[in-house]
């Protein structure tokens, strides 16, 4: 089995990536949220691709990466309420679900048969580096199995995806941690559709109070939406009291075999809170532990994002994305 190209973070590896891209390769690659399985969006064997490596159900959209707001105005009917929002959060964790434009050259793949697609600009440098040299919109869900914990780092990538991808461009962990929010943004309100490393706090006073995701239960409209998704292979628990044998994850003063953060900072458990479960989830296997428990996260900022997470990670299991 071959092992991915490691690409550092220089010119000369955002260059290789962005030429992986366009040969219609698979390139795991940073973004501030998590690390991404990256393909370019307009070709559909790419496309094929990402799917087949997470194994992930041909429902479940991918969000779409482009530089900016031109790149998704070429794309995607971007409207006055989506607009004010991408001018105050863009670049940054905020993904927007907007009606797609005719012509707009994405794979059907990509939007899986729907009328919009989920469009996001990442803040981090290196990926609008990559995004910039390769020229193309790129699809990227998070580079890990499908259903399983997210990747925050190079290593975790490697892990979980091994030679399914045949580069990924390592700049070390990502500061966010948690994957971006998602909103659906419509003249009379803006539908929350996931949680996500940007608080609804910092958006409300834009768009007025948010109202919860209304897509029917069947029905996935933009990616993180299943019930189950972002799960260890030890059943996961949020909250009450530790079970004998069980790995324990702290927050604050709970303490526990690992610790979201000692401090009780919400950003720093947000950001910690993948690394956190992928050491659980070895610690859980190492030890023959029955399951992983973590302490209850306050409901408030990313708490939010963070207990949403838990939540899908703690959900009965089945295949999912």
């Amino acid at each position: 089995m071959s092992s991915p190209e490691i690409l550092a973070d220089t010119a000369a590896g955002h260059a290789r990536a962005a030429a992986l891209l366009r040969q219609g390769a698979l390139v795991a690659l940073p973004t501030e949220t998590v690390y991404g399985l990256a393909a370019d969006a307009t070709n559909d064997a790419a496309v094929a691709a990402i799917f087949a490596a997470k194994g992930r159900p041909a429902f479940n959209p991918l969000i779409v990466h482009v530089t900016g707001l031109a790149a998704a105005e070429r794309i995607a009917e971007v409207s006055d309420e989506a607009r004010a929002l991408a001018g105050a959060f863009w670049p940054g964790p905020l993904t927007l679900v907007l009606p797609l434009k005719p012509g707009h050259g994405l794979s059907p793949l990509v939007t899986a048969g729907l009328p919009t697609v989920a469009l996001r600009v990442p803040a981090h440098p290196a990926m609008q580096a990559v995004l910039r040299a390769a020229g193309c919109p790129v699809a990227a869900p998070s580079a890990n199995p499908s259903g399983r914990i997210s990747a925050t780092t190079a290593e975790h990538v490697i892990a979980g995806l091994g030679d399914k991808v045949a580069a990924v461009l390592d700049t070390g962990p990502c500061t966010v941690g948690v994957e971006s929010t998602i909103l659906a943004p419509g003249p009379a309100a803006t539908r929350l559709l996931r949680e996500g490393g940007l608080p609804r706090e910092a958006i409300e006073p834009l768009t007025g109070s948010l109202i919860g995701d209304t897509t029917p239960g069947a029905k996935v409209e933009a990616p993180g939406q299943l019930a189950s998704h972002y799960a260890p292979r030890a059943p996961l628990h949020l909250g009450g009291a530790p079970q004998p044998g069980e790995i324990t994850v702290g927050f604050g003063t709970t303490g526990g075999d690992l610790t979201l953060s000692s401090a009780g900072d919400l950003h720093e458990a947000a950001a910690s809170l993948f690394a956190v479960l992928h050491t659980a989830d070895a610690l859980a296997a190492a030890r023959g532990a029955p399951a992983i428990r973590v302490a209850a996260i306050p409901e408030k900022g990313l708490g939010r994002a963070i207990n949403d997470r838990l939540r899908r990670a703690g959900a009965p299991r089945h295949r999912c994305a």
